[in-house]
């Protein structure tokens, strides 16, 4: 592939695609992103918190603070027998995708905010208010090092974000026709129930921590914790994992373990959860031990100047209106939203993300890089 018949926010895709940056490791890819920034005049502070490197790099002083968020890592490659071509040794194809881990999710994104920030400069070098950069190598892994730990840096002095747009990939069918404008809160159970261990045949002198859970968790499964509202959907009560036994045929088992989630919206918070969930095993009479992990509250972007901004720019390049959706998974967002910043999520499709032969639409890459200057401009340009 030669990079002299690629367009600029390509040729760096391929360069981020081709360094092997499997979470925590950045592999060199932040290093790519800081230099084009400080030639643009970007104060960069790099922020390594334990394995984990971040950045967050800023050009202007002033309000409003316009930030592009998101990570230079990726999921492991999976067999790469199964792959079609090399995961880091990019590929566009004859069907217009480029191949590679990461082409999606989202080193495609991270190649089109530098890009296009470097246009909106070019042509507005004495914009208004602030552009941001909030990068991160850990958001595909625990995500305890990362972004979370830059936003608290941020906040211990003052720093704060107005705007915030993350690159994931957000589209479905084509680039731009969703718009994440908020997220679902996820929240963790680790149960575990006690029983006691004995012989089949002599069940009065054992407790089958399996019979002790049935009812209550028949109540959890069909419990209505919430009805949604106009944004989130209901929120939902899965369980994840359930171990329990001996594997033999003639032993009652003495303990139960379950993991479980909850993904709840705005309606419901994390403690009312809680303190249901509780109530019901102990109606039951369950013998437990319950902790929890709070993996991220729920945030919604429910209009304003970000919304649109993004509404327009992807009506102007692409030709249609963009759907607002809170649906999907957790992602960065929401570490922060909570500091009172609007966010949305705006990238290219989902598709194939964290699957053998991750690909996405190579022109969907340049028309991204347009979207992300039309906000710019929208945003931050002088009157």
């Amino acid at each position: 592939m030669s990079s002299t018949d690629l367009s600029p926010t390509l040729e760096l895709a391929v360069d981020l695609i081709r360094r092997n940056s499997v979470t925590p490791d950045d592999k060199g890819c932040q290093d790519v992103m800081i230099e084009r920034l400080e030639k643009l005049g970007f104060k960069i502070e790099k922020l390594r918190f334990e394995e984990v490197d971040n950045f967050w790099a800023r050009r202007g002083e002033g309000e409003p603070v316009l930030a592009f968020a998101g990570h230079t890592d990726v999921v492991p490659t999976g067999p790469l027998e199964k792959w079609d071509t090399d995961p880091f040794k990019p590929e566009i194809k004859e069907d217009g995708m480029l191949y590679g881990r990461g082409a999606a999710d989202m080193k495609g994104s991270l190649a089109a905010m530098i890009v296009a920030v470097e246009r909106f400069i070019e042509e507005h070098p004495n914009h208004v208010g602030s552009i941001a950069f909030l990068i991160t190598s850990d958001e595909e892994g625990p995500a305890k090092n990362g972004t979370v730990k830059v936003v608290e840096h941020l906040q211990a002095r003052n720093e704060h974000i107005d705007w915030c747009i993350v690159g994931e990939p957000s589209s479905t069918n084509q680039l731009g026709d969703v718009v994440k404008n908020g997220r679902r809160g996820s929240l963790n159970g680790y149960l575990t129930v006690k029983g006691q261990q004995g012989h089949v045949a002599y069940p009065h002198l054992a407790d089958n921590p399996i019979h002790s859970i049935a009812n209550a968790l028949a109540e959890l499964t069909n419990q209505v914790w919430d009805n949604g509202n106009e944004f989130f959907p209901a929120t939902s009560f899965q369980v994840t994992n359930i171990n329990c036994g001996t594997g033999a045929t003639n032993v009652i088992p003495g303990e139960l373990e379950m993991v479980f989630n909850f993904r709840y919206c705005t309606e419901v918070t994390a403690e009312q959860l809680m303190e249901l969930t509780d109530s019901i095993l102990e109606k039951h009479g369950v013998k437990y031990e319950l902790k929890w992990m709070l993996s991220g509250r729920p945030f919604l972007t429910s209009g304003g100047s970000l919304i649109d901004a993004v509404k327009h720019s992807v009506k102007k390049v692409t030709g249609y209106e963009p759907e607002l959706s809170t649906s999907g998974g957790t992602s960065d967002g929401r570490f922060i939203a909570p500091t009172g910043t609007h966010v949305v999520e705006l990238g290219p499709s989902n598709a194939t993300i964290h699957k053998i032969n991750e690909c996405v639409n190579a022109e969907d890459l340049n028309l991204l890089t347009d979207v992300y200057q039309q906000i710019l401009i929208d945003l931050l340009a002088e009157a």
